[in-house]
């Protein structure tokens, strides 16, 4: 559909209320999206209408919400380019897929094997590689990054091996915003057999990543991201390592047989779905998914591209304002900090004037590590943002400085 920005943001019922007094302006994206109203009448109409458990139950209710949670499942799949449905597992969220992957390698790993991780990665692609190397003496290995915050290639290409059985980077940096050349990563990684895993937490919800073009081994990220609901999320896993990798959890929905002499697993995806799942937010997701194409995602990207511009060349009129992620492949993330000012201190006033921000690490504490500062305010933007929304932030930023100087 043509981008009518003002109609897009009627969508939104969170947009029209006010906080502290003023129109609330939110540019906390990369924490959390909002929620169309389209993806609101969706949970309101499960829960309303056809609550069921799904996959068990032979009367309507249950027949319904399982046709609606698989045909949002196929969504998914169509909308990632994933070569077969079943390769779609549901999950909570982003940090279950990983843990998920983690756990799962635990089985093929031994000591002296390598692991690579990127200098710039969300705690959560992080710690579970920590706690696999600890039960594997595995060796995890980092691939630096520059003062611009671009991922130092050569260096990485240094440390591949015939040792290295992994590769995890995110697509985009949720600190920096930098978008990380994964083709080229996951291409080179394929070239020593190692397995590649993409968090996509940050990147679903500005580009539409095309699975089997990439050529990826997992990818992972969450709905809440993308106008979705909280608490659900997909892994993506390739056939072959969907055949491989062990469940995760034992439990309802991922068994074959049980018998107390030996259980026989269910095929995928239902292998790593052990439980009742999240059947509103799996559905909800789908509906999130149509609600984006539907703005499409061609739109999304000019208008987030123009926002990141405009919003970059006014805050760096600002003297003392430092941005940390220059890099030419950004998307719509600006993290600053102005000298000689705490920048937990900028957030609480311009949250005074009704403006959402991120302070602190952002789950990122080694990129903050890397330039020296306990923290950055991070402003992120959405397509529903606009650039009356970003002057306003700026004319925030500059009172905050003028009392805080």
């Amino acid at each position: 559909m043509p981008f009518n920005i003002q109609k897009i943001r009627k969508d939104f019922p969170i947009l029209k209320r006010k906080v502290n007094g003023y129109p609330l302006v939110y540019l906390d994206n990369a924490a959390t999206s909002q929620k169309p109203q389209q993806v609101i009448d969706c949970i309101v109409d499960y829960y309303s209408n056809y609550n069921a458990n799904i996959h068990r139950g032979v009367h309507t209710l249950s027949q319904e919400a399982t046709d609606a949670y698989e045909i949002s499942r196929q969504k998914i799949q169509k909308h990632f380019n994933a070569k077969n449905p079943f390769e779609i597992i549901f999950t909570s969220g982003t940090t279950h897929g990983i843990n998920l992957v983690a756990q799962g390698f635990s089985e093929f790993l031994k000591e002296g094997d390598e692991i690579i991780v990127s200098a710039m990665e969300h705690h959560s692609n992080i710690v579970p590689w920590q706690m696999l190397c600890e039960r594997t003496g595995a060796i995890l290995n980092v691939i630096p990054m520059s003062e611009q915050g671009i991922l130092v290639f050569s260096e990485y290409e240094k440390m591949l091996s015939e040792k290295t059985k992994l590769v995890f980077v995110n697509h985009i940096s949720n600190a920096l915003g930098t978008i990380n050349p994964i083709k080229k990563i996951i291409e080179k990684a394929h070239e020593v057999d190692a397995a590649v895993l993409i968090d996509g937490a940050q990147s679903c919800s500005h580009i539409k990543p095309d699975l089997q073009a990439l050529d990826v081994d997992f990818y992972v990220t969450s709905a809440h991201k993308m106008c979705g609901p909280t608490g659900v999320g997909i892994l993506y896993m390739k056939e072959k390592w969907g055949n491989k990798l062990p469940p995760y959890q034992g439990g309802g929905e991922m068994i074959a047989e049980v018998t107390f002499e030996k259980t026989t697993y269910a095929g995928l995806p239902h292998k790593f779905e052990a439980g009742t799942p999240n059947i509103c937010g799996g559905i909800a997701f789908g509906a999130a998914i149509d609600y984006l194409n539907e703005v499409g995602f061609q739109n999304i990207e000019k208008h987030e591209n123009e926002l990141l511009a405009y919003a970059t060349s006014e805050l760096l009129k600002i003297e003392g304002l430092k941005i940390y992620g220059t890099g030419p492949d950004k998307t719509s993330v600006v993290s600053f900090n102005i000298e000689g000012i705490h920048p937990y201190d900028i957030g609480t006033i311009v949250d005074k004037m009704g403006i959402a921000v991120r302070t602190g690490h952002h789950c990122a504490q080694p990129i903050m590590d890397f330039y020296k500062i306990p923290g950055t305010v991070r402003a992120s933007f959405a397509f529903y943002n606009t650039i009356e929304e970003v002057d306003i932030l700026v004319n925030a930023v500059k009172k905050a400085k003028m009392m805080l100087s």
